[in-house]
């Protein structure tokens, strides 16, 4: 007597049973800009494809334009380049644009040194910001929180405020009154400083389970060897994130290797293509342009879903 009575307290009419059909009710509603039902419609569909594919294709035209304008400009003549009113397709191509570009400016060693500097940066990024990143998260040390909140305020500085003081530092380093001009010192240790990158980490850090680094310490594995034996592992999609934000941002930086690399034989490949940019034709120079930002689309599309998978990681399942 008294289960029937809890079953027709519970069921289907009882207050259970009303929320129970909300709860699926709004599981099964959706919020879109146009309801269901006027999508249904004839001319709702249309309207509705009409303008996602205006919308489509002038977002498309925004991000491809420029890409497109600069691939077929290193396949014009010099005069028609500059010619008014430009035309959208060349009149004949010449791709030997592209192989002089290579030999007069020298391509090859400008981006030799541009990798170079680039994975330099990202083997002391991986090795000192994971450091900052893991003690802030796990090791928990005195006035971290302190530390870690100073460290996010710098990202509300411009980088451009900057450039003077490290100037000034790598100029004459305090301490050891050395001068790191044309050296990868001078491009490596600003690099190391990226907060953005230490939060990145960090919040990574926080959402692994502390059951396992319980379970190692147990085992009487050290900090250093939890660390790299179960906390790196797991890690893997927020450091490809790390080492390419880290390899870009090397690659695509102009003022910074310009102030700090004066020698044309140790400039990036940006500082020496504008150092050669005088003496050179409009399609030579555009060709060149073109090789230079080929390496960083490439690194984009092979590895954007692990972009898009690192910055969205924030747990682990089960």
């Amino acid at each position: 007597m008294a289960s029937n009575t809890l079953v027709s307290r519970r069921g289907p009419g009882g207050p259970g049973g009303r929320r129970t059909r909300r709860r699926d009710a709004d599981q099964g509603r959706q919020r879109t800009l146009i309801s269901p039902a006027q999508l249904g419609r004839p001319r709702g569909k249309a309207v509705y494809w009409i303008v996602f594919t205006l919308v489509a294709v002038a977002f498309t035209l925004v991000f491809l334009g420029p890409l497109y304008w600069m691939v077929t400009g290193g396949l014009k003549t010099a005069q028609e380049v500059v010619q008014s009113p430009p035309t959208a397709f060349p009149s004949s191509v010449h791709t030997e644009n592209y192989s002089q570009a290579w030999t007069v400016m020298d391509l090859a060693q400008l981006l030799f040194n541009t990798l170079y500097y680039a994975f330099g940066a990202l083997a002391f990024q991986l090795v000192l910001d994971v450091a900052a990143a893991y003690s802030l998260s796990k090791l928990r040390p005195v006035l971290g929180k302190a530390i870690l909140g100073m460290m996010l305020a710098t990202l509300m500085i411009p980088a451009t405020v900057l450039v003077v003081p490290q100037y000034l530092t790598v100029l004459d380093v305090p301490i050891f009154e050395r001068n790191l001009l044309n050296s990868p010192w001078a491009i490596w240790l600003p690099s190391v400083t990226n907060a953005f990158n230490i939060f990145l980490l960090k919040r990574f850090f926080d959402s692994i389970p502390g059951e396992l680094l319980d379970a190692a310490a147990i085992d009487g594995a050290s900090s250093l060897r939890t660390l790299r034996s179960i906390v790196l592992p797991i890690s893997r999609p927020i450091l490809g994130v790390v080492s390419i934000f880290a390899v870009v941002g090397v690659w695509k930086d102009f003022l910074w290797p310009m102030l700090t690399l004066p020698d044309p034989g140790r400039q990036t490949l940006n500082v020496g293509i504008y150092s050669l940019s005088n003496g050179v034709p409009q399609n030579v120079l555009i060709a060149a342009l073109t090789i230079a930002s080929v390496p960083t689309l490439l690194i984009f599309l092979l590895f954007q879903r692990n972009i898009m998978g690192g910055l969205t990681a924030g747990g682990l399942k089960g």
